[in-house]
C-alpha cells in the first residue's frame, strides 16, 4: 500500500505502477515481483498503450524501456515532464543504453535500473520511487496550505491564520469540543461556523445562540424549550437551540456571560446528551457537538467565581484563539478590499482601490474593535463618499487623527465624523455577501474550477495550473484523490 499523511489524517492510496515492456516473458517476471510486494501492476507493450494509460489514470511510478516497437520511450518521459504528471519514470535499460538512461534522467527520470536485475533491486527502486513521490506530495500539500488567503468565512494568509486554518482542518473531524478565545470582532463565530462546515455534521444544522444577547430569566428555554403553560408568556410548546442542532453544531457564543445555575445544567446536557424542556418532564436525547466562545479570559473567570470550573475543563478540549487584527500583518489590507469590493457593489458605487496612503493608515492603526470595526469603517466611507480611489480625506475619526497627508483632491461629499462607527446588528462573519446564495460543496466548486479551466486550455494541464495560479503537480493530486473518494 501507498501510504501517505495531509494534515495529520492518514489517507491510504494503492500505489500504482505501470509496466511498459514490449518482451511478454520479462514483463510477467516484472509483474510478478512487484505484485508479490503488494503493488498494483498495470503491463503494456507500446509506447501509444503506455501514453493511454497514463491519459487516464496517472500511475505513482512508470517501469519504463525505452526500446519499444513504435516510439522511442525517451517520448513518453518527455510527454510525462512536459506535461507535469506527478509520475516518478524509472527507465529500464541493458548495459549498452546506459549513456541513453543517464540522458533519460536529464529529462526528469528518477532512475534507472539496468537489466538483468534482482527482484530486489527493482523493489527498493520502485520503494524508494513512491516516497519521493509521496514526499513531493507532502510539499505542496503544505505549500497550497501557506498561500491560503480565503478559509471558508475567513480573509488573510497571515502566519497567525495559516495556524488557526490548521487547528480547524485537524479539529474538524472530530466530536471534540472547541473552545474559540478572542477579543471582541476577530470572527469567532466565522470560527466556529468553519468547524462546522469542514466537519462530517456539515450538512445537519448549525445553530448559533448568543449568550449576552438573551436575558438570563429566557436563556434556559432559549437552549432547552418549554412546554405551553410553563411561565408567563408561553402559550405554546417551544423547541430550543439543542433540539434544533440535532445531528449537527450548537455555537454557545459568549459563554462566560452564561449564568451559574444554567451552568450547571449545561454540564449536565454534556456529559449525558439530554435535558428536558423547561416545565416539561420527559428526558429527551440529541446527538450534537458543542462548540463555545468568549472574549473574555475564561481562567480568569473561573478564579473569579463567575464560572463553574468542571464547565471549563468540560468544553476547554480543543481552544482556538484567534489573534487580533493588528497582529495579523497585511490580512487588515485583503480584508479591507474585500469589503470595499462588496460594499461598493451593494451600494452601486465605483470603488476600486485605496490610496497608498490610506494603506499605510490601515496597516499602522491599532483597530481595537477588530475586523468589525474596519468593516464598519469602510462601510462608512463607501456609503458617504464616490470615486475610483479611497482617499485620506474620506477616512472617519479616529483614523483621520492619525493622519499627516498632502491635500487630497475634493469629492462630492464632506467626511463624516464618528467616534466608532456601528452598525446595528453586523456579525462576525465576513465577508458580507451582497444577496443569498446557493451554498455547494467546497470540493465541488474547486473541482468545476479546475474541470473548467483545463477545458478551456485543450487539456492542458500546465496551461490550465498557469491560469488558476496553482502548479500542474496540485491539480493531478487532487484529481487523484477526487478518484479515490469515488468524485471523479
Amino acid at each position: 500500500m501507498y501510504q501517505c499523511y495531509i494534515r495529520d489524517r492518514k489517507i491510504i492510496v494503492n500505489a500504482k505502477v505501470l509496466l511498459v515492456e514490449d518482451t511478454p516473458s520479462l514483463a510477467r517476471v516484472y509483474a510478478e515481483y512487484l505484485k508479490k510486494a503488494a503493488f498494483t501492476v498495470k503491463v503494456v507493450e507500446t509506447g501509444a498503450a503506455a501514453l493511454e494509460a497514463i491519459r487516464e489514470s496517472a500511475p505513482q511510478v512508470v517501469l519504463l524501456d525505452l526500446q519499444l516497437p513504435d516510439m522511442n520511450g525517451m517520448e513518453i518521459l518527455k510527454h510525462v515532464s512536459g506535461q507535469q504528471i506527478p509520475t516518478a519514470v524509472v527507465v529500464i535499460t541493458a548495459h549498452a543504453s546506459v549513456n541513453l538512461a543517464v540522458e533519460a534522467m536529464r529529462y526528469g527520470a528518477y532512475d534507472f535500473v539496468v537489466k538483468p536485475f534482482t527482484a530486489d533491486r527493482l523493489l527498493v527502486t520502485v520503494r524508494n520511487a513512491v516516497e519521493r513521490l509521496r514526499l513531493a506530495q507532502l510539499v505542496d500539500t503544505f505549500t497550497d496550505e501557506l498561500a491560503r488567503g480565503k478559509y471558508h468565512g475567513f480573509i488573510g494568509a497571515s502566519f497567525p491564520m495559516q495556524a488557526v486554518y490548521r487547528i480547524i482542518d485537524s479539529a474538524a473531524a472530530s466530536r471534540a469540543t472547541v473552545f474559540i478565545t478572542g477579543e471582541s470582532g476577530t470572527g469567532k463565530e466565522v470560527c466556529a461556523e468553519a468547524i462546522h462546515r469542514q466537519s462530517p455534521r456539515k450538512d445537519k444544522p448549525f445553530v448559533a445562540i448568543n449568550c449576552g444577547a438573551i436575558p438570563k430569566e429566557l436563556m434556559e428555554s432559549e437552549i432547552f424549550g418549554h412546554v405551553k403553560g410553563s411561565f408567563t408568556g408561553a402559550v405554546a410548546d417551544r423547541e430550543g437551540a439543542a433540539a434544533r442542532a440535532d445531528g449537527g453544531t450548537l455555537f454557545l457564543d459568549e459563554i462566560c456571560e452564561m449564568e451559574l445555575g444554567l451552568q450547571t445544567k449545561l454540564l449536565r446536557f454534556i456529559q449525558t446528551g439530554t435535558f428536558q424542556k423547561v416545565g416539561g418532564t420527559r428526558l429527551e436525547k440529541v446527538d450534537l457537538r458543542i462548540l463555545c466562545a468568549t472574549n473574555r479570559d475564561p481562567l480568569r473567570e473561573v478564579e473569579d467565581g463567575r464560572f463553574r470550573e468542571d464547565l471549563y475543563y468540560r468544553l476547554h478540549v480543543i481552544p482556538v484563539h484567534l489573534p487580533p487584527l493588528r497582529d495579523r500583518e497585511d490580512d487588515v489590507l485583503d480584508i479591507a478590499r474585500q469589503f470595499l469590493s462588496d460594499y461598493a457593489a451593494e451600494e452601486g458605487k465605483g470603488f476600486r482601490r485605496f490610496h497608498p496612503a490610506v494603506e499605510q493608515v490601515l496597516r499602522d492603526y491599532h483597530w481595537p474593535g477588530n475586523v468589525r470595526q474596519l468593516q464598519n469603517v469602510i462601510r462608512n466611507v463607501v456609503v458617504l463618499h464616490d470615486g475610483e480611489e479611497v482617499t485620506a480625506a474620506m477616512l472617519p475619526s479616529p483614523l483621520n487623527q492619525h493622519l499627516a497627508l498632502q491635500p487630497q483632491p475634493s469629492h462630492r461629499y464632506q467626511p463624516a465624523s464618528i467616534e466608532e462607527p456601528v452598525v446595528a446588528h453586523v456579525a462576525d462573519a465576513y465577508p458580507v455577501s451582497p444577496g443569498p446564495r446557493p451554498i455547494r460543496p467546497l470540493w465541488l466548486v474547486e473541482k468545476e474550477a479546475i474541470e473548467e479551466a483545463i477545458a478551456a486550455c485543450d487539456g492542458n494541464i500546465p496551461r490550465a495550473a498557469a491560469q488558476l495560479g496553482i502548479s500542474a503537480s496540485t491539480i493531478y493530486r487532487k484529481r487523484m484523490a477526487w478518484e479515490a473518494e469515488g468524485r471523479a
